[in-house]
């Protein structure tokens, strides 16, 4: 099924369109985070964390209204337009970076949030209409695979070429022709005619907010869906936070070693999403769900146990860089353990997100469906400026990134046994 799927018009250019969107987002932010670190002196930081605001706050305040927006009209039409405002952005971007403006920049990343949350809606809300009930998983799986996939191509990318010589140009360039790509493979999306053609758009973000989610609130199949996956976004945000606190604090690596585990993270995560079809075999349940939940929190548990016993072991290791270090690292048993506890931390993620938005889509009346995943991401947004916020409250107390991410385990066990006390059967 995975073959025929990546094969066929009816999947092919909207999994490419996703996929070459989450490497540009990504390309994108990266590469400003470090413009802005190098050049910004003591306000860099503060910029930084500033812009993962600027990207997510669309998310909260469009959500809403993008879902209407994607019930109303024709869903492939309006994923052209979506990927025309990447180019135009891009197009931006490239003026931003050449006159080092980052005013400009952080405003194209506002845009680019805005373009992303106008997306979410479209993209997996169109599944359905192209794909039968039993490829839900699987279509699922393989578009959640390309997301992790492009996260990490670009944020790889964004971070090493920003600080060739010639970075923003080769930066801005390659953004663009990414965006060009991701508008050629958005036009060969087949059309998805309007599920409500009547529905009237609300302009007041506020409350078409609310609306929107007291809609989702009252299908309780779906609602607790949306629950369970904003808190796993919530907690993987806040474990991507952490590993670079990881490598550089606890385990005294550099940038290699953060991309040894952002790649064990975002392959996982793959991995997991592409075997919950084959797991599942085209049924839409949550059945899983609790347990690949419940190995989040073991592996995440093992992983933090791992991380200070691995940096007591190398204390009396000589090594002169980043490089020796790594070579130290990889040298030992217990590294090798630790990226283990990674990749099965994040395939579990993958057999536990994919489930969810197939179980949102097949549940969802066909005219609220683009709603219902509005709200899902409304919900997201939230909830992870929450675990933002704990985890930045935790750290300026002094908490270790070990620490955090055993309560962040922790508390996943209270959310399994609600889950298991919500979901007694599949």
């Amino acid at each position: 099924m995975i073959a025929d799927l990546l094969r066929s018009r009816r999947f092919l250019p909207l999994f490419a369109t996703q996929a070459l969107g989450a490497l540009n987002d990504n390309l994108f932010k990266n590469a400003l985070a470090v413009l802005a670190l190098f050049t910004a002196a003591q306000g860099g930081a503060l910029i930084v964390a500033l812009a993962s605001g600027i990207f997510i706050l669309p998310y909260a305040l469009f959500s809403a209204t993008a879902g209407q927006i994607a019930d109303r009209y024709e869903k492939a039409r309006l994923i052209r337009l979506n990927k025309g405002f990447e180019v135009l952005l891009m197009a931006v971007a490239t003026v931003g970076f050449l006159l080092g403006n980052l005013p400009l920049l952080l405003g194209v990343l506002f845009g680019l949030g805005c373009q992303a949350a106008f997306f979410g809606p479209l993209k997996y809300a169109i599944l359905p209409s192209h794909l039968a009930e039993h490829e839900l998983v699987t279509g699922n799986g393989l578009v959640e695979a390309g997301t992790f996939l492009g996260i990490l191509a670009g944020t790889v990318l964004g971070g090493a070429l920003i600080l060739l010589p010639s970075g923003t140009i080769i930066v801005s360039l390659l953004g663009l022709a990414v965006a060009l790509a991701g508008f050629a493979a958005a036009s060969q999306v087949p059309p998805a005619p309007s599920a409500q053609p009547g529905l009237r758009i609300g302009w007041n973000l506020a409350a078409e907010t609310l609306r929107v989610v007291r809609l989702a609130r009252g299908q309780r199949e779906i609602w607790l869906a949306i629950l369970a996956l904003s808190w796993f976004w919530s907690l993987g945000a806040v474990l991507i936070s952490q590993f670079p606190v990881v490598s550089k604090e606890v385990l005294g690596g550099g940038s290699e070693l953060v991309t040894i585990l952002l790649a064990m993270f975002a392959i996982g995560i793959g991995v997991g999403s592409v075997l919950c079809g084959l797991l599942q075999r085209g049924e839409v349940t949550q059945r899983y769900v609790p347990i690949a939940a419940l190995g989040i929190s073991l592996f995440a548990w093992d992983f933090a146990g791992v991380c200070p016993a691995l940096a007591q072991q190398l204390m009396g290791i000589a090594v002169g860089d980043d490089a020796a270090r790594l070579h130290a690292l990889l040298a030992t048993p217990r590294m090798w353990r630790l990226l283990a506890d990674l990749a099965l931390l994040a395939v579990c993620g993958g057999l536990y997100s994919v489930p969810l938005y197939a179980l949102i889509q097949d549940r969802s009346a066909a005219s609220e469906r683009s709603r219902m995943i509005g709200a899902n991401n409304i919900a997201n947004a939230g909830i992870i400026v929450a675990g933002a916020v704990v985890t930045a409250v935790l750290t300026h107390q002094g908490v270790s990134a070990p620490q955090i991410i055993l309560i962040a385990a922790g508390v996943n066990l209270a959310v399994v046994v609600w889950m298991f006390r919500v979901w007694r059967t599949g």
